[in-house]
């Protein structure tokens, strides 16, 4: 990957720009080895990280010359001495079949890839402990759905584009429904609150597999 272009966001921040969602991933992952001083705070984005910082400690040229020296991770590096997050689906979503007739899976196929690789939380948005996962296996590129619905039970497990997501609360959405969890994503008694915030790595498994 090239390098972030990288400009001041206010007194306390910068803001890296990325060619791709990938280049966002690999280098968070970088950071989170670089421990630079004085970065008190990271917001992932699709294109960007939000990097803010104590000015008492650092100031934006240092941590601007910080972050050159950071060596992005790629999401195929070896994570074996990383802990992923473990979610438990049942796989009876309402729009498996939908899945399998476009991607021409049949459904022990798509719960095999779904469950067999690390999946990254890439960024949070859309709802309050709503992270947007990217694989490590070849993305279905799935469309949303022609018609969103009005409501999305709390649990589903979903599909869109190249993400998966499980909803944290009953809520509209548009992404196809492939199973459901009981894992709760979102909860204020946790600190944080998301149980998959940025840079979280997740894995799949069947529920009675578990």
């Amino acid at each position: 990957m090239t390098g972030p272009d990288v400009r001041p966001a206010g007194g306390r921040a910068l803001l890296a720009t990325f060619g791709s969602l990938a280049d966002v991933v690999a280098f968070r992952a970088g950071l989170a080895d670089a421990a630079l001083p004085g970065l008190t705070e990271v917001v992932s984005g699709a294109r960007t990280l939000l990097l803010r910082y104590d000015r008492e400690v650092t100031d934006s040229s240092r941590l601007q010359a910080g972050l050159e020296r950071v060596q992005a991770v790629s999401s195929t590096a070896d994570t074996s001495d990383s802990d992923p997050l473990v979610i438990a689906v049942t796989y009876d979503g309402e729009d498996l079949d939908t899945v399998t007739g476009l991607t021409g899976m049949t459904c022990d196929e798509l719960v095999a890839w779904h469950t067999g690789q690390l999946w990254t939380s890439a960024f949070c948005g859309f709802a309050p402990g709503f992270s947007y996962l990217t694989g490590t296996e070849r993305s279905l590129d799935l469309p949303r759905r022609s018609t969103a619905r009005t409501a999305v039970p709390s649990g589903a497990v979903a599909l869109a584009g190249e993400f998966s997501a499980v909803y944290p609360r009953t809520s509209p959405g548009g992404w196809q429904l492939i199973g459901r969890t009981e894992v709760p994503m979102w909860s204020l008694e946790r600190t944080p609150p998301a149980l998959a915030p940025a840079g979280t790595l997740v894995r799949f498994v069947e529920a009675g597999a578990a």
